[in-house]
């Protein structure tokens, strides 16, 4: 096992900046996800650690040694791309092998390390078959068994899930979180699928256009992101966002005014200086909201609007509301979403669980601060 670091790194293809003085620790042992929109530079990032692409400045640690220009067989790293990549001619245990055939190690090896790695992966009955004759998953196992019998530093993941379907996705993320727990080895993750990033990760790192927006914890993420943009990526369904204007002080809560003339609530920050008229944000999560009828009576903030969708998960519901300004708000309810298209609603949500964020989008406190946002 080793940790990986990055110090200022930077990568650009002709005038296209890719990466933009990334710095980011890895610890050993932990499992580190990369998340993000498309094109802001996440597989990137495991290319230059694996030896894939060489960084224009800046330089990548791992362990101890600086491997910008050590070739990518010397690096101790096994990558799992998206694509399967199995040689469709050999059966698994070829599959699984080759690499350590490669490598000249003795037969009894090589068995040793392929059956361990199989039945680890519950594939140790396919190892006769070749890859057409395996499911998606099975497939997907035999990708990563490749990368596990290497005994590498760390593993690189890119999206390694996304060609699976749902059911398949989720029973993936089970088995490499207890893969994570077993093996104990460094890995840097690269998905889309923010179930998969909340449950493997010890540590978060959202991109946006080559730059890092925020590294933390899962939950520190969740609860107090740093602007808009991380608030709007982690969560699901998408926090609430809306524009609102300061109004002023009633007692200890400050006021602010929504666009659709309703008035909503905060608690006062005293380190923080609010202006009148000045323009701010915001948010609330869909889990936060109580779907209220008009004749209820809510002691928190409310805004009124119609019912645009109503959706029933079985278990839960989400309920899609119109404002009067047309800007949109969601709902997360646990009862039964039976709300009727065109309905009029009341949505309650709390002032303990309420973001404000300034005109630039940046947090000015989050539901578990005490005070402004550093």
């Amino acid at each position: 096992m080793a940790s990986i670091v990055l110090k200022n790194v930077s990568k650009s293809f002709r005038d296209c900046h890719i990466i933009k003085d990334v710095s980011i620790t890895m610890e050993d042992g932990d499992c580190t996800v990369l998340v993000g929109p498309s094109g802001c530079g996440k597989s990137t990032i495991l290319r230059l650690i694996c030896g894939l692409e060489s960084a224009d400045a800046g330089d990548i640690y791992i362990g101890d040694r600086c491997v910008n220009d050590m070739p990518p067989a010397n690096r101790g790293i096994a990558m799992v791309f998206q694509s399967y990549a199995l040689y469709p001619h050999m059966t698994v245990f070829e599959n699984m092998a080759f690499a350590l055939q490669v490598r000249k190690l003795k037969k009894n090896e090589i068995e040793k390390r392929v059956y361990e790695t199989a039945r680890i992966l519950k594939i140790d009955h396919l190892l006769h078959r070749k890859p057409k004759e395996l499911s998606g998953g099975q497939r997907q196992r035999v990708a990563i068994g490749r990368a596990i019998v290497r005994n590498p530093y760390a593993f690189l993941f890119d999206e390694p899930l996304s060609n699976l379907d749902y059911t398949l996705r989720c029973q993936m993320r089970y088995e490499l979180a207890r893969l994570k727990t077993q093996l104990k080895t460094t890995m840097v993750y690269v998905t889309h699928d923010q179930a998969e990033a909340m449950t493997l990760a010890n540590k978060i790192v959202v991109m946006r256009d080559g730059a890092i927006e925020q590294i933390s914890t899962p939950l520190e993420l969740y609860n107090n992101p740093v602007n808009t943009f991380v608030a709007r990526f982690i969560g699901s369904s998408e926090i609430n966002v809306l524009p609102v204007s300061y109004v002023g002080k009633s007692g200890e809560l400050s006021v602010f005014q929504t666009q659709t003339d309703e008035q909503v609530s905060l608690r006062a920050q005293k380190e923080y200086h609010y202006d009148a008229g000045r323009k701010y944000y915001i948010g609330f999560r869909p889990e936060h909201i109580e779907i209220l009828s008009a004749e209820e009576v809510f002691l928190g903030n409310r805004l009124t609007g119609t019912v645009a969708l109503s959706e029933n998960l079985g278990g839960e519901g989400f309920i899609y509301v119109t404002l009067k300004d047309g800007s949109q708000a969601s709902a997360k309810t646990r009862k039964i979403a039976c709300h009727m298209v065109g309905n009029s609603v009341h949505l309650g949500f709390s002032i303990d669980n309420s973001y404000l964020f300034d005109e630039n989008g940046n947090i000015i406190f989050g539901i578990s601060s005490t005070g402004p946002a550093q």
